[in-house]
């Protein structure tokens, strides 16, 4: 293991921090990276609510935490198989495939809830599910393309922060983006000011460390294949005893 600094703006070590915050153990969630390939490559990101308990006024990605449909709901396909061994890696033996393969479905419900932005392709067969969110998504006609997400990053939230989240990082390229790429908007309220933006207009703007962190792995990432991409490692960053710790997935 080695200590690790996020991104090339390091955060301090009190970062967000709430001095009175009780242990709270971190849930499951998941973010979607959405890369649109050009001469400069842009990211869908969106202001986070003043409202919000977790990061107000933060731009970041799309995401959220994973619900228990994400683990139920019976689509086509699956992860690529490194993205799947990357994942099982330094997991507690409650957290099963399903659980896994649910986050990947959880960063695509959350992108369309927060953005509108359907990330599929045409359904291979008909799906149904009582769910709001997934029902709507899939009434466009699409379904998830499981196997061209790539898994890039896992994070925890410091423990001195009483909303902590687990957070699996995975990005997918815009061949896969089944409408409108311009259509987006602010469906849920708990992203404002949506755009696609070159990864040096996102690091001007106010970003937890963690998203700055991310936009450096996502540039490095994009100069290989595709293919190549899905088989890269994944850094994995958490607090023990409040340093940062960094291993590879």
């Amino acid at each position: 293991m080695k200590r690790h600094q996020y991104g090339r703006t390091p955060t301090g070590p009190g970062e967000y921090r709430e001095v009175t915050a009780e242990l709270a153990r971190p849930k499951e969630a998941a973010t979607l990276i959405v890369v649109r390939a050009g001469p400069k490559p842009t990211l869908l990101m969106g202001k986070r609510a003043a409202s919000h308990r977790f990061m107000p006024n933060k731009f970041v990605f799309p995401g959220g935490r994973l619900d228990l449909i994400d683990q139920r709901l019976q689509v086509p396909g699956d992860l690529s198989r490194p993205v799947m061994e990357r994942l099982r890696k330094a997991t507690r033996k409650t957290v099963n495939d399903r659980k896994l393969r649910g986050l990947a479905l959880a960063a695509i419900r959350e992108t369309f809830e927060e953005t509108g932005l359907i990330v599929g392709r045409p359904a291979s067969r008909t799906v149904t599910t009582t769910h709001p969110v997934w029902r709507d998504y899939l009434a466009h006609g699409a379904e998830p393309p499981l196997e061209h997400m790539d898994f890039i990053a896992r994070a925890i939230t410091p423990a001195y922060r009483t909303r902590r989240f687990d957070t699996r990082f995975f990005m997918i390229h815009d061949q896969f983006i089944y409408n409108d790429p311009e259509q987006i908007s602010d469906a849920s309220g708990e992203l404002n000011e949506l755009h696609w933006l070159t990864l040096n207009e996102a690091r001007r703007l106010d970003l937890p460390a963690v998203t700055r962190w991310a936009i450096d792995l996502v540039e490095q990432r994009i100069q290989l294949s595709p293919a190549e991409q899905l088989k890269q490692t994944a850094p994995f960053v958490r607090f023990i005893k409040g340093q940062e710790i960094s291993i590879n997935l």
